[in-house]
């Protein structure tokens, strides 16, 4: 996708997203990228201004007309996002001037930006490592207030700080098991194995690590399914309503009003979480209904966290029991919510103390302990985490590759165990350095490249 070839181009885009707004930016990156915009900019030479500098203008057509009045933002390489010469030029942002403006900054010898070009720059000239080039397209898409902490934890380095020591380490220790090879002949050992057998359970265990957060990581990046179920006029919808504060679902005393699923995003404390309003689960009366109880079914087993809703005054212990056994949600991240306790007139927490540990009761109807529900799910999600500052993996190709890299090293202590022979040793040493460096970047071809940076919006 990207030839390097082409990378020495200066090249043009929309900063800011298309459509009608009070300020639109253009970008331009390259060795000729201030030269372009001097040519058309009425103002300051820009040539002779120094970088991180802001100069008013206008930006005059090849007719001799204005096309509008601009601010020029120049920044001199290596000083810049790119680590070239950069120029943003903020306008009104009417799309016809927006425009004009990038034509006329392609007649001027630019060209127009590929997808993540910008950032591919910044990678390839050393302003980034390739795991924080990933995080500013999850910074961009980030949604809620713990999708953006995680991406600006990895775009600060974090991730990569954490890999960084060890993985030299490990570099150091390859070094001298390569070394052995060249002198295989007189039998010298030159990496002590006890070392590093210490050495690959250390960079094990960090891994090991790493992977069992992806499972926060990848619900607190994208949202955490909650799927709602239960029996017909349980209060699900009611729940749903209750829970966003508005008037969402249908709500009714007639049994299996919801046929189909309704889904709504709510945000508690920073977290995201994607409510599934299911239909009843019973014996359907006809196929529309069948279809929505299936529906339901395929959620839950497809859901983070299931909030099983029941009443308290037609329930009993037994037919809890028989439910959960039914959908097979006792070895799944369940919460029971013991639903209408304003109606009740038994004792319904002594009734259903076996499941007192997981489980709630409220009155959707009267909003009764709706924050305290918001609270547990809160602590569903984050009861497995780690330390507020540890490191959370949320990219599916940084587990992918961290996965290989363990399996390489688990090789590595299986080959020692076995006194497996130096060549053999230094490739299995070899595969997890490459799966390693293949997350921040020191390991990359152009597929890979072309893969990362094509999901990158056009101007980043």
């Amino acid at each position: 996708m990207y030839s390097h070839t082409h990378l020495a181009d200066t090249i043009v885009a929309l900063a800011t997203p298309p459509g009608i707004g009070a300020i639109g930016v253009v970008r331009l990156s390259g060795s000729q990228a201030i030269d372009i915009c001097n040519r058309v900019f009425v103002g300051k030479n820009l040539h002779q201004q120094a970088s991180h500098t802001l100069h008013f203008g206008t930006i005059k057509l090849p007719s001799g007309a204005i096309l509008d009045e601009v601010l020029v933002s120049l920044f001199r390489n290596p000083r810049s996002y790119t680590g070239e010469d950069t120029i943003e030029v903020s306008c009104h942002g009417s799309p016809y001037i927006l425009q004009r403006l990038i034509e006329l900054f392609i007649s001027q010898g630019a060209r127009l930006a590929q997808a993540g070009e910008f950032t591919l720059r910044a990678f390839l000239n050393g302003k980034m490592d390739l795991s924080q080039a990933e995080a500013v397209a999850e910074l961009i898409a980030s949604q809620s207030e713990s999708a953006h902490q995680l991406a600006m934890q990895q775009m600060r380095g974090g991730f990569s700080s954490h890999l960084g020591v060890l993985r030299q380490q490990l570099i150091n220790f390859a070094s001298l098991v390569e070394l052995e090879l060249d002198f295989s002949e007189e039998d010298v050992a030159f990496a002590d194995r006890q070392q590093l057998v210490a050495l690959v359970k250390q960079i094990r265990t960090l891994i090991r690590a790493l992977l069992d957060s992806f499972a926060l990581g990848n619900v607190l990046k994208n949202g955490v399914t909650t799927v709602i179920a239960g029996k017909p006029n349980a209060g699900k919808s009611t729940l749903l309503n209750a829970l966003l504060n508005e008037d969402r679902a249908i709500v009714s005393h007639i049994a299996g009003t919801t046929r189909d699923t309704i889904e709504e995003i709510l945000n508690i404390d920073g977290i995201q979480f994607r409510l599934i309003d299911t239909a009843g689960i019973r014996q359907a009366s006809d196929t529309i209904e069948a279809i929505g109880v299936e529906k339901t079914m395929k959620h839950i087993r497809q859901s983070a966290i299931v909030v099983y809703m029941f009443d308290v005054n037609t329930n009993t212990p037994q037919t809890l029991q028989t439910d959960l056994e039914t959908l097979h949600i006792n070895k799944m991240n369940y919460l029971l919510v013991g639903n209408k306790i304003d109606e009740a007139t038994t004792n319904y927490t002594q009734l259903f103390s076996p499941w007192a540990d997981k489980l709630l009761f409220i009155s959707a109807k009267e909003q009764l302990h709706i924050e305290q529900l918001k609270q547990h799910l809160k602590a569903m999600v984050l009861s497995n985490s780690v330390e507020p500052d540890a490191v959370i993996v949320s990219n599916a190709r940084h587990y992918q590759a961290l996965q290989h890299a363990d399996k390489a090293l688990a090789d590595v202590l299986t080959g020692i165990d076995t006194h497996l022979t130096t060549e053999l040793l230094a490739l299995d040493i070899r595969t997890a350095l490459h799966h390693l460096g293949t997350i921040t970047g020191e390991v990359t071809n152009d597929d890979l490249l072309g893969n990362i940076f094509a999901n990158f919006c056009i101007g980043k």
